[in-house]
């Protein structure tokens, strides 16, 4: 299980659920792969609901899709601002037209909804924002973790084990 000469980008902003940005860096990091923090340029550190913090190797207007093979986005209240910046659109809605993988958990299906990649497909997310992903076009699926294509998605911290596992296997393959 090794993710040698993957690139990874985990999307941040203020407010990011701690667990859902902090388990699958440091997982997929321990597989190998080369993580990159990536903000919206709007500061240098941001910090999780809990308290915690995470500096940014770079904003999202400086980096480009060719420069990744995955974006991972955690929830939290951090989409909701996330989604607010063109550039992470671009870089999101890109990476995903690449065919390349797109993983959100909880709040983060926002940001695939607002970069307009989610119609059509099979999604999950945090129950409270179903009808926002439903409405962006996608179906709603209430499991531990979907996978439609290059897109996988995840409810609630409780399913990170799932949703790294399925982010690592959509790497290897």
């Amino acid at each position: 299980m090794s993710l040698e000469g993957k690139r990874i980008a985990v999307l941040a902003e203020d407010t990011y659920q701690d667990l859902e940005l902090w388990y699958p860096l440091l997982r997929m990091r321990e597989a190998e792969a080369e993580v990159k923090v990536i903000g919206t340029g709007s500061a240098e550190t941001y910090t999780g609901k809990y308290g915690y913090p995470v500096t940014v190797d770079a904003a999202a207007d400086e980096v480009k899709a060719d420069d990744f093979d995955a974006v991972i986005i955690p929830g939290g209240y951090a989409p909701d601002r996330l989604r607010r910046y063109p550039a992470v659109l671009k870089l999101v809605r890109e990476v995903f037209e690449q065919g390349k993988v797109v993983a959100a958990i909880c709040h983060a299906g926002w940001v695939p909804a607002s970069a307009g990649i989610l119609k059509g497909k099979k999604a999950t997310c945090f129950f409270a924002i179903k009808d926002d992903l439903i409405n962006a076009g996608a179906t709603y699926l209430d499991q531990e973790v979907v996978q439609d294509g290059n897109l996988i998605t995840s409810r609630t911290p409780d399913d990170l084990p799932a949703f790294c596992r399925t982010i690592i296997a959509a790497l290897e393959s």
